[in-house]
């Protein structure tokens, strides 16, 4: 993670703060992401994870500080950044094809039955087509892909919305709890994915988490939000007993089970207002 100043950091917030409500969120933050990195926003539910992501893209304004991205002011990348947004569920009943939800990340394209010379007269429908393809194939989609979307997994469903924040080929991808209502066996596959397409596209990414576990082995810096500010670095110097304590100025301590999973004890509860995830989402 670069230092204040750096002016190659793909995500860069200086002395931010957001206020929502005549409450402040979180303030003093400073948090740099270099390109091709792994970080997790981290913390317990109702301190500011959504809102840090969310400030990154522009869709929530400072109070105080900066944040840039991808070199420019938040919000100005357009098409280089990538987002998905918190899990949302399909209806069984849902008839729309998973490669038509991957679809919905090009910028216009309409998908329904081509004219047989439309992809001949349109070009730009063509290489559209052939993105969608390329994005399906990248998150491993393809033997389900033309199937009903709200008749696959929900892990083959957020390899899909994964597909789709990934059509327009963006430097910046932003995943909001991509982990959130999966199985265990699902976390580890698609944090897995996540990891390979960081690694191997040189996708820098920002990933929202509850549970540091499942991205634990691929991560190169945390973001660990708690007490109204946050704290940021490399995992190991981040989910360790000292520097919480610091964070939220009350005894915790970072245990590691012995299957190596991290369990961070005495984390106190947000306020209780801010304890229902989904009917105050956007402070999260």
């Amino acid at each position: 993670m670069g230092g204040p100043g750096r002016l190659d950091a793909a995500v860069r917030f200086e002395h931010a703060a957001v206020r929502m409500a005549g409450r402040t969120v979180w303030s003093d933050v400073n948090l740099m992401v270099d390109y091709g990195q792994f970080t997790a926003v981290l913390g317990p539910n109702g301190v500011g994870k959504s809102t840090l992501v969310k400030a990154a893209l522009g869709l929530v304004g400072l109070s105080a500080g900066s944040v840039t991205v991808l070199g420019r002011p938040a919000g100005q990348a357009g098409k280089e950044v990538g987002y998905l947004p918190q899990r949302r569920s399909f209806d069984a009943g849902l008839r729309v094809r998973g490669v038509d939800i991957v679809g919905l990340g090009c910028d216009g394209e309409r998908w329904g039955v081509p004219l047989p010379w439309g992809e001949r007269l349109f070009p730009a429908r063509r290489a559209a087509r052939d993105r969608v393809r390329e994005a399906i194939n990248l998150v491993g989609a393809a033997a389900f892909a033309s199937r009903p979307i709200g008749q696959v997994s929900g892990g083959e469903q957020q390899r899909l919305l994964i597909a789709q924040a990934l059509v327009r080929k963006p430097r910046l991808l932003v995943l909001d709890e991509p982990l959130d209502s999966l199985d265990l066996p699902s976390q580890a596959s698609v944090a897995a994915l996540i990891a390979r397409i960081c690694r191997e596209q040189n996708v820098t990414v920002m990933l929202v988490a509850h549970d540091v576990n499942p991205i634990l082995p691929y991560l190169d810096c945390v973001a660990y939000i708690a007490a109204g500010t946050a704290v940021c670095g490399p995992p190991e110097s981040v989910i360790r007993s000292d520097t919480l304590t610091a964070l939220y100025r009350t005894p915790i301590e970072v245990l590691r089970a012995s299957d190596g999973r991290l369990v961070v004890v005495g984390e106190p509860e947000p306020p209780a207002r801010h304890t229902d995830r989904h009917a105050d989402a956007a402070a999260r």
